[in-house]
């Protein structure tokens, strides 16, 4: 491991990071726990759980600086249950890093409610779930905190993925409101914005096709990495950051300002063909 920021940064803290098993979470951990944290990482597959415990044991990180859990965001005991294993090993929560997250590509019209619900209950729900539980017995109490949402690149909004988009924009909101309210705690909250062009777990499934396409619609010609995404989540969860709150990054090679991926059908052609 290598890292631009000082070594030590995190040192006394403890971090915790939902969807840390893979991807940009995983990465995050990874980084975090170089700088001297305490980590602990939850998901809903205990598998990729204990994948990601192995990459930090292979970094050279000792099993008493780091734990995993199985936690479904979505539910609001095992968000409960999970953090209260948090406290009693490390008796902390300095910085938590919502990454959790899920959806899958459909058209609005081909969408079930169950589909819809599904991943509202995911990226919006369960973000807030996690968010409050860390805020309430921790952060509050404690009087100081970083909180950094992992989102997605919705400011032109979402389509094809119209379910995502509106989860990830009302966690923009999420982290506008708290931002505010919890100012007055030492909390300072903060959103990351990858965009859908950086090779990770959470994009694997759209295919080298797509991810080609996305590669074409950015300005710097390129995929981003996980670990691209984790240096501003990083420096964002740092006590260096402490006049930035409130604040939606986004990590994207300059896609919003130039790539159109969404082919839009025009309806005077097909009638015509």
């Amino acid at each position: 491991m290598q890292s631009l920021f000082a070594a030590g940064l995190f040192s006394d803290q403890v971090a915790l990071v939902t969807g840390g098993g893979s991807g940009i979470g995983l990465a995050t951990a990874r980084e975090l726990a170089y700088l001297g944290a305490r980590v602990a990482i939850c998901g809903r597959k205990m598998d990729k759980v204990e994948a990601g415990l192995a990459a930090l044991a292979a970094d050279g990180i000792p099993a008493e600086r780091m734990l995993g859990g199985s936690c479904d965001i979505r539910e609001p005991d095992q968000v409960s249950a999970f953090v209260g294993q948090v406290l009693e090993r490390f008796g902390r929560v300095d910085v938590l890093v919502n990454n959790a997250g899920g959806q899958f590509p459909t058209p609005a019209e081909g969408m079930s409610p169950k589909g819809w619900e599904a991943v509202i209950r995911n990226n919006l729900n369960g973000t807030f779930f996690m968010t409050r539980e860390v805020a309430t017995r921790a952060m509050i109490p404690a009087k100081r905190g970083r909180i950094v949402n992992v989102t997605a690149m919705v400011v032109r909004g979402f389509p094809g993925m119209s379910h995502t988009g509106a989860a990830r924009a009302g966690v923009e909101n999420l982290t506008r409101s708290l931002a505010v309210e919890w100012a007055t705690h030492g909390i300072r909250v903060n959103a990351v914005a990858p965009g859908n062009n950086i090779r990770s777990s959470g994009t694997a499934q759209y295919g080298e096709a797509l991810l080609e396409v996305t590669r074409k619609a950015t300005p710097l010609m390129r995929l981003g990495t996980p670990e691209e995404v984790a240096r501003v989540i990083v420096f964002l969860a740092s006590d260096q950051n402490d006049f930035v709150t409130g604040a939606v990054w986004g990590v994207d090679g300059g896609q919003p300002l130039w790539g159109d991926i969404w082919s839009i059908p025009d309806p005077q052609a097909e009638a015509k063909g």
